[in-house]
C-alpha cells in the first residue's frame, strides 16, 4: 500500500513537472514571437535604422569627394569664384611692380587672392583680374597665415599700435594685426605677418574693396581661366 501511494505521488509529481515545463516553453515561445514582431514593426525599424539625414550627409560627402567640380558648379555665387580673365603682363614681374586695369570690367563680387610662394597678389572683380602686384609678407618669426579672411576694418592712415609704423590703406584680416597695406616692396624684405603692396596699388585696392570682401591666402595655389576657388 505504501509503495502504491509512493508510486502515485511520484507519478503526480512527474506529471506536474512536465506540465510546468510545457507551460514555460509556451511562455518563452510567445515572448520570443512578441519580441520578433515588435522588432519588425515600422516604429522599431525606424528607431533602429540609420537616420535619413545621416544617409543624406554621407551621400553628399561622397559626392563632394568624387565630384568636386560638379559640387562647385551648383554653389551660389557667394560660395564660389570662377576666374574669367588673367591680366596680361609683359613687363618683368619684379618687386615694386604692379598692374591695374579695370577698364570695361563689369561690376560684381570682388575677391583678393594672395600666393605666398609666388609672392604675388591678385584682385578679381566679377571673375576678371583687374590688379596684380608683387608683395612682401611674413618672416620666419611671424609668418603670414593661410586661409580665407574677410576684411574686417579699413583705415586709410593707419599706424600700427604694436610697432608704431605707418600702414597706409590698411585692410585688416585678423585680430592679431595681420593686414594688407602699402609698403616698400623690395627683394629680401619681410613683414611681421602683413602683406605689403606698392602704395598706388594699395590705394586702388582700398577704393575697390568693402568690409566683408574675402581675401584668400594660399602657399602655391596657381590659377587659370575657368578655375574655381571655394
Amino acid at each position: 500500500m505504501v509503495e502504491k501511494i509512493a508510486y502515485r505521488v511520484s507519478a503526480t509529481v512527474l506529471l506536474m513537472t512536465a506540465l510546468a515545463v510545457v507551460a514555460l516553453l509556451a511562455m518563452g515561445l510567445t515572448r520570443a514571437e512578441a519580441d520578433l514582431s515588435s522588432a519588425l514593426s515600422p516604429a522599431a525599424v525606424a528607431e533602429n535604422a540609420t537616420p535619413e539625414a545621416v544617409v543624406q550627409n554621407v551621400s553628399a560627402l561622397e559626392q563632394n569627394v568624387t565630384n568636386p567640380v560638379e559640387i562647385a558648379e551648383k554653389l551660389p555665387l557667394s560660395d564660389k569664384f570662377v576666374v574669367k580673365r588673367i591680366l596680361q603682363i609683359d613687363e618683368p614681374f619684379v618687386h615694386g611692380y604692379y598692374k591695374w586695369d579695370d577698364e570695361g570690367v563689369p561690376a560684381g563680387e570682388l575677391v583678393v587672392t594672395v600666393d605666398l610662394k609666388a609672392e604675388s597678389i591678385s584682385v578679381f572683380r566679377a571673375g576678371y583680374e583687374i590688379g596684380a602686384a608683387v608683395i612682401t609678407f611674413g618672416d620666419s618669426e611671424k609668418p603670414t597665415p593661410t586661409g580665407v579672411f574677410p576684411i574686417t576694418q579699413k583705415s586709410k592712415d593707419h599706424v600700427s599700435n604694436i610697432y608704431g609704423s605707418p600702414m597706409p590703406y590698411m585692410l585688416r584680416l585678423t585680430n592679431d594685426g595681420v593686414a594688407i597695406h602699402a609698403s616698400d616692396v623690395k627683394w629680401g624684405w619681410g613683414t611681421r605677418g602683413c602683406i605689403g603692396v606698392p602704395l598706388e596699388f594699395a590705394r586702388q585696392l582700398f577704393e575697390q574693396v568693402k568690409l566683408g570682401d574675402q581675401v584668400i591666402v594660399t602657399d602655391g595655389k596657381m590659377m587659370g581661366v575657368g578655375d574655381a576657388i571655394l
